[in-house]
């Protein structure tokens, strides 16, 4: 069973909750509190997910989670609040886009894996298409670029990538889940965030009961959830193809803008809004590949598909040694496999042959039927 599908669906989650984030935050959380959100958001979230695995990470996983949870959590969070506050969301969104192809120079730098020509086709295509999504109304590009506002942006989407393509390199200790390695990067980023957030903003705000259910939906589906799916997806898919789900985040906070807020989406963020969705869609496709022999073709047998290839032992069959080819019985070939001919047997002691018969030998008794008279 092909489980590709289900675990790029289950991936694809991520991104779509993350995206809900710019909705809870600008009509439920308390305003200009960016890194007392992204605090909130990952402090719980790592402590729950830790207190259901109750397991602590060893040996050298603690110094790998503190940098995971850096470049994910703790460096991610306020370089991307950073560039929410001194760009418009749609350049910010831009910036964010770029993860596919900062994901793929740095596979080829940290894994040592090429990407596929049609993931970074799909990657440059899903960025266009988000830039057209996050235009102005009147289908012109924000002005006025922030340069720091721009670095910030860009360092987000750079942390991210290096986070996911560490994580696919380090995998996971023996024995140890996807949520309990989620809950180590969450408690670590959540630690670093949180003196920055005292410091820069101040003592945590009382929350009220709208800012309790957005920030209740924003540390278990939006965090919680979403990145122990989106962990769980680097594992199992390629980085690249993982990153290009990101793309579905800014699609739908445009989509919720549009349905909850009422903004209005021009023609052009249509057509753009289409473009990404397929490339991102184009970018989750198996690669081609050509006609293999069927997994569970073993010695002695050839694939009607392949014919003339078999895997046959060296040792000639012989009756002291029938090889594998007739030792399958009917009932288990598989699938669309057949049994090689051994073809004729080879002279031996045990077996001579027709050719080796001894003097006087009459050789096999035929039995003639008698006729009688």
């Amino acid at each position: 069973m092909n489980r590709r599908p289900t675990a790029v669906l289950t991936t694809a989650v991520a991104p779509v909750a993350w995206g809900t984030t710019y909705l809870v935050t600008s009509e439920l959380l308390p305003a200009d509190r960016p890194l007392w959100s992204g605090a909130v958001r990952a402090l719980p979230a790592g402590l729950l997910l830790l207190a259901l695995t109750r397991r602590l990470p060893p040996g050298s996983w603690w110094w790998r989670a503190l940098v995971l949870g850096a470049l994910n959590i703790g460096a991610f969070f306020p370089l991307l609040f950073l560039a929410a506050y001194r760009l418009p969301g749609g350049t910010a969104a831009v910036l964010g886009a770029t993860g596919p192809l900062l994901v793929a120079g740095l596979t080829v730098l940290l894994l040592g894996e090429r990407p596929r020509p049609r993931a970074l086709a799909a990657a440059v295509t899903a960025l266009a298409g988000v830039t057209l999504v996050v235009l102005r109304p009147d289908g012109t590009a924000p002005a006025g670029p922030d340069p720091v506002g721009v670095a910030a942006g860009l360092s987000a989407a750079a942390a991210m990538a290096a986070g996911l393509v560490l994580a696919r390199r380090w995998g996971r200790p023996p024995g140890v889940g996807t949520l309990a390695t989620t809950a180590w990067q969450l408690t670590a980023g959540g630690l670093l965030v949180s003196p920055l957030a005292w410091a820069v903003e101040g003592p945590p705000p009382a929350p009220d009961l709208p800012a309790a259910t957005g920030y209740a939906w924003l540390t278990l589906a939006g965090t919680a959830l979403a990145y122990a799916l989106w962990f769980r997806g680097a594992a199992r898919l390629p980085v690249t193809q993982v990153s290009l789900l990101g793309a579905l985040s800014p699609l739908t906070a445009a989509l919720l803008g549009w349905a909850v807020l009422g903004q209005g989406l021009t023609g052009w963020q249509l057509a753009g809004f289409a473009v990404a969705v397929g490339a991102t869609v184009l970018g989750q496709l198996p690669p081609r590949t050509g006609r293999r022999p069927h997994p569970t073709a073993g010695p002695g047998l050839v694939s009607p598909a392949q014919p003339g290839r078999t895997d046959a032992p060296s040792a000639d069959p012989t009756p002291a040694n029938p090889g594998p080819a007739t030792r399958w019985p009917v009932t288990q070939w598989p699938g669309n496999l057949r049994p090689v001919s051994p073809g004729p047997a080879i002279p031996t002691p045990a077996n001579p042959g027709p050719a080796t018969l001894a003097a006087g030998d009459p050789g096999p008794v035929r039995r003639r039927r008698r006729v009688e008279a």
